[in-house]
């Protein structure tokens, strides 16, 4: 099965038809409104970012999802960005052991860098050194979650000697692991090294790019031995503002696009659409659209929207998200279905993780068994 969802970037951006800045706190409750409205029209997952810096709000991620968790029975909580980089391993390995075990497993994350150069100084790091900081930092964060005692030596943060980090994660499994990237072939092969997933945003290049870096991940995710290319774990970003008639979409949302903080003041609004995944039209137009990633991204696990940035209302991003829910993502889940090969894998969920670590317990004690007779 595919998930569905949406993803927030958590800017406080004016609305450009109103003149009007949201506060901090009036942006805050908004998304938690936006993450409860997706579960109430039957998406499958929220996911926030991470950022440190005007004009965006989300800096716990943690803080907001275990609030979103106490509030919601289905949904997965995951992050849109958890910054690898200027994060401390230990602090990330612990505090999303913490989230797992309050939303009863309903949590999973996406690693990235990023879009914000000063950060890295603020977290006492150098940006020069980003790849280098998520290669060592995600080596170490996956030995805090599996090992029970840790000793441990690198380049960017103090040893660790006789650690132990707690709690341990739900279960013994720790939350699954996309690695999210724009433009990075690194990332690319750090998810493919471990057969974690890749997750590529989609909302800002063009289908050639998306499609030399998701090829470049499954096969090296076969390089390594855990499955065919087919077999890899792909999500993908887009964004969609939808009416009925396509013409009033265009005329609404065309002042939001003109001053949007993660792509306005550039291209035209149909320069954009016409040259990368962003829809602004009817539902179907979006549906067309987006059955159209399978062509270049082949058969993936996870499709996230993003609804709510630029200074739209909430209003108007709950409406979206009826329309998402109710003529959008019912059909795509059904489109999708249709001819997915029988050896792609739904999504990985905790259920799904916890029952392959306990067939692989199985399977090796049956060995040991066969051995020692």
């Amino acid at each position: 099965m595919m998930q569905f969802g949406i993803f927030s970037v958590g800017d406080v951006t004016p609305d450009p038809t109103t003149g009007r800045t949201p506060t901090e706190r009036e942006r805050i409750k908004a998304m938690v409104a936006i993450a409860l409205k997706a579960e109430e029209v039957g998406l499958d997952v929220f996911a926030t970012g991470e950022h440190h810096n005007p004009p965006f709000v989300p800096s716990s991620p943690t803080t907001m999802l275990g609030y979103i968790a106490a509030r919601t029975e289905r949904l997965v909580l995951s992050t849109a960005t958890t910054l690898i980089t200027t994060n401390d391993p230990v602090k990330i390995a612990e505090d999303y052991a913490m989230l797992q075990h309050l939303a009863d497993g309903r949590v999973d994350l996406t690693m990235g860098r990023g879009n914000t150069g000063p950060v890295y100084p603020w977290f006492g790091q150098d940006i020069r050194q980003g790849i280098n900081l998520a290669i060592e930092n995600y080596a170490l964060l996956r030995r805090l979650w599996t090992e029970k005692v840790v000793n441990w030596e690198g380049k960017f943060r103090t040893p660790l000697q006789g650690f132990t980090a707690t709690p341990a994660p739900m279960d013994g499994v720790p939350p699954f692991v996309w690695h999210g990237s724009i433009r990075s072939p690194e990332i690319a092969e750090q998810a493919a090294y471990y057969g974690d997933g890749f997750f590529h945003n989609n909302i800002f290049w063009p289908a050639d790019h998306t499609k030399r870096m998701i090829e470049l991940y499954r096969t090296r995710y076969a390089h390594y031995g855990h499955g065919t290319p087919e077999q890899a774990i792909v999500g993908l970003g887009g964004q969609v503002f939808m009416r009925k008639n396509s013409q009033d979409a265009v005329r609404e949302f065309r002042p939001y696009f003109d001053v949007a903080p993660v792509y306005g003041h550039g291209p035209s609004l149909e320069d954009f659409t016409a040259q990368t995944p962003l829809t602004v039209g009817s539902p179907q137009q979006v549906i067309e659209k987006t059955l159209g990633f399978r062509e270049y991204a082949g058969d993936y696990q996870r499709q996230l929207f993003l609804m709510d940035h630029a200074g739209l209302p909430l209003k108007t991003v709950l409406e979206q998200l009826d329309i998402l829910g109710e003529e959008v993502v019912p059909v795509l889940r059904e489109e999708f279905a249709k001819g997915r090969p029988a050896n792609v894998p739904d999504a990985p969920t905790h259920g799904s993780l916890v029952a392959a670590v306990r067939a692989a317990e199985a399977t090796e004690d049956s060995g040991e068994e066969v051995r020692s007779a």
